[in-house]
């Protein structure tokens, strides 16, 4: 079966049942998961993903549109074993999405159990399907695919499905790091390495620290470098290039090939600004970033390079200037308008607040008081042009931050960017959206299961951290299309809680459109329909009731 796509056409879909027309009718729960893959579906995501997804299969018996929808939905349920397919899809709203053409719920006239079933896709089942397909098909198939062209097919395929969804902004705001990705102590877990880290999981030498310290200890792990896309607001946090590596594996080249598969991916201008972090120093690498790509990197510097101590260096002479940082501050929200009683009632409180209170100190105006307890404050300054960076083939700006604390003690960092004419204080805020990308890191390890491996194949593990990034950055596409991008910012359970309540509806198919009626909707229009209407309307019901006989009786014993 072909990938059948149902419009959402409410005013077709009325006028057909007001005249009797009608190809199936359902009762459901409409979930948020069945409005995001109606989305998907609409915008020819699913469709895009799959026409290029490197199959190892010589012959297609399932098409590939419902292994990438299906891989999405056990990631958007937190699921990470694919023999929890039957389960989830029962629950989930993959099938509400996809139709009845793929598979309708029957329920049984005597125990009252619903079971869910299935076509399928070829004549060789004895028994009725209760899944579209089975779930050792998602997992051999996953098994299957080599790591290699799944990787390339994952950071070809995002972008430029993203590139066409518009979901790139004029600024063209990138960040990119790398995470480690901790797995049980079984060597068996392929191209896994065991690392010493530190009690914030930093990893350290171990010849350089003593081993009997408490504070660090052995892990078996994997590093993740990624890159991601966001704007100034954080409306959305968008996966565009992700690898996954042994984890002794140094990130810094391999991002920068990322950066390379972006832009040979949708060209040139559509990133503009990567942030990144001091592992990812590499002077020539930043060139071709800026030479070749037109990319501007802002990056903070190590404090043993020999630019960090000629910067400061030139901070003492007499014309270098310091000026007071302010973080910008976020857009409040509107003011809500309350109704004039509740504004009266209001300013009645207030003034009987104030009475009780009494006259307030005497006025200190004109009379010299004590300074307040400052906080920390922070300056920056500028040096333009800073060609001390031999490795480096382009012009730098250097941007000095000084943090001065309440108690005079005062520390020094120190970011380096390509970009020429951004005023120094923006370079500054621009760096500050990175921890946006750390943030992202402990969502999908805290509360998307991502380190949950049920496999200790390499490309099982890869399939579910590159399918569990799509299925995260999807979810923000659709969130941000449909007006809702201040729930991109929650964690998966709060952002579930947002989104789990329901409504009942009935869904009426016709001629591949549908639409979704509210109960008083679809009474009014049966009890105002014709005589004619009402009399094919309930030789219709009555064929698909016979449908789900049929179902019910060749169902596979349990």
């Amino acid at each position: 079966m072909d990938l059948i796509v149902f419009e959402q056409d409410k005013p077709f879909i009325v006028k057909a049942l007001a005249l009797g027309e009608v190809d199936y009718i359902e009762a459901a729960n409409e979930v948020a998961e069945a409005d995001f893959f109606r989305g998907m579906f609409e915008r020819k995501v699913i469709e895009q993903l799959a026409g290029s997804y490197p199959t190892p299969r010589q012959k297609e018996e399932v098409p590939l549109w419902l292994y990438v929808a299906s891989e999405i939905s056990l990631k958007l349920h937190g699921s990470q074993s694919h023999y929890s397919y039957p389960y989830i899809i029962r629950c989930g709203g993959l099938m509400e999405a996809l139709g009845p053409k793929a598979g309708h719920k029957s329920t049984h006239p005597e125990t009252g159990n619903v079971t869910l079933a299935c076509e399928g896709f070829n004549r060789k089942n004895h028994y009725a399907r209760e899944t579209p397909c089975d779930q050792d098909f998602l997992r051999k198939l996953a098994l299957d695919t080599p790591p290699e062209r799944l990787t390339a097919w994952f950071n070809r395929e995002v972008p430029r499905c993203l590139k066409r969804l518009r979901m790139f902004d004029e600024e063209g705001i990138f960040i990119g790091d790398g995470s480690y990705l901790f797995v049980p102590d079984n060597e068996a877990y392929e191209n896994s390495d065991v690392l010493l880290f530190d009690d914030h999981n930093h990893p350290v030498d171990p010849k350089k620290v003593d081993l009997t310290d408490r504070r660090y200890h052995w892990e078996r792990c994997y590093k993740m470098v990624s890159i991601i896309h966001t704007n100034r607001n954080l409306d959305y946090f968008l996966y565009v290039g992700l690898r996954l590596l042994p984890g002794r594996a140094h990130e810094s080249p391999v991002l920068y090939e990322l950066v390379r598969e972006f832009v040979a991916s949708v060209g040139c201008g559509v990133m503009k600004t990567l942030v990144l972090d001091r592992g990812f120093i590499d002077g020539p690498a930043i060139g071709q970033c800026k030479r070749d790509h037109k990319i501007d990197v802002v990056i903070p510097l190590r404090k043993n390079m020999d630019l960090y101590q000629d910067v400061l260096g030139l901070t003492r002479g007499r014309d270098f200037v310091w000026e007071r940082y302010q973080k910008p501050k976020p857009t409040p929200p509107p003011p809500r308008i309350r109704p004039p009683a509740v504004e009266k009632r209001e300013a009645a409180r207030q003034r009987t607040l104030a009475a009780r209170k009494g006259p307030g100190p005497p006025s200190t105006a004109g009379t010299a008081t004590a300074a307040p307890i400052a906080g920390e404050t922070s300056y920056i300054g500028r040096l333009k042009e800073a060609y001390t960076w031999q490795s480096c083939p382009v012009p730098l700006n250097a941007i000095i931050n000084r943090e001065v604390k309440a108690n005079g003690d005062e520390d020094y960092w120190v970011l380096v960017t390509t970009r020429l004419r951004m005023p120094t204080a923006d370079v500054r805020t621009l760096y500050g959206l990175r921890p946006a990308i750390e943030e992202r890191h402990r969502q999908i390890k805290g509360f998307w299961d991502l380190t949950k491996f049920h496999s200790q194949s390499f490309a099982l593990v890869l399939n579910q951290v590159l399918f569990l990034a799509l299925t995260y950055t999807l979810l923000q596409v659709h969130l941000f299309l449909r007006k809702q991008a201040e729930l991109n910012r929650q964690s998966r359970p709060r952002l579930l809680q947002m989104l789990a309540p329901t409504i009942s509806v009935i869904i009426v198919y016709y001629q591949n459109r549908f639409a979704r009626l509210s109960i008083p909707e679809y009474s009014q229009i049966l009890l105002t329909a014709t005589e004619e209407a009402k009399k094919k309307l309930l030789i219709r019901m009555k064929r698909i009731a016979a449908g789900l006989d049929v179902d019910l009786l060749n169902l596979r014993p349990p």
